[in-house]
């Protein structure tokens, strides 16, 4: 980027963005791959930490993104019409961020060009998450962390 030139996410609507641009916002942190609950008495969201069967908990990818509806059929796909009305995307989710006007964080690689930095800032998912498929009852995995966290810019 030439000095002064700003980046996409703070110069474009969400809905110019190229399908590259979009996708590169998501930071690879894995928190929107955790399964949560819904207290159908309350209302209340509860993260677990338990990951999709698809998310490989060592990288927090998906290991088969394009076509992973194929295998989830309930997995949410972000779009600049969505992003503003789901509620449990995480405080330092970039999507979330351009949506509300604000900057990435120091850490996306967007910004900083290396992916593992969300690991070392410790806002991933990494080391804390299991797959579903060894979890057992989500009631017994609910945890605070992926919407509780802050992250220094």
């Amino acid at each position: 980027m030439a000095d002064g030139e700003q980046p996409f996410w703070k110069t474009k609507k969400m809905s110019q963005m190229t399908q590259a641009e979009w996708e590169s916002l998501c930071d690879g942190c894995g928190k929107c791959c955790l399964n949560k609950i819904i207290d159908t008495d309350t209302n209340e969201l509860h993260f677990t930490n338990v990951a999709c069967k698809l998310l490989d908990t060592e990288s927090c990818q998906c290991t088969h993104y394009k076509t992973r509806h194929k295998y989830v059929k309930d997995c949410v796909r972000l779009t600049p019409r969505n992003v503003k009305q789901i509620r449990w995307l995480p405080s330092t989710c970039a999507y979330r961020l351009v949506a509300e006007g604000k900057d990435l964080y120091d850490w996306h690689y967007l910004k900083c060009g290396d992916r593992n930095a969300v690991h070392r800032a410790g806002i991933s998912g990494r080391g804390r998450i299991i797959n579903e498929q060894d979890a057992g009852e989500l009631e017994d995995h609910i945890v605070d962390w992926p919407s509780k966290r802050k992250a220094r810019r």
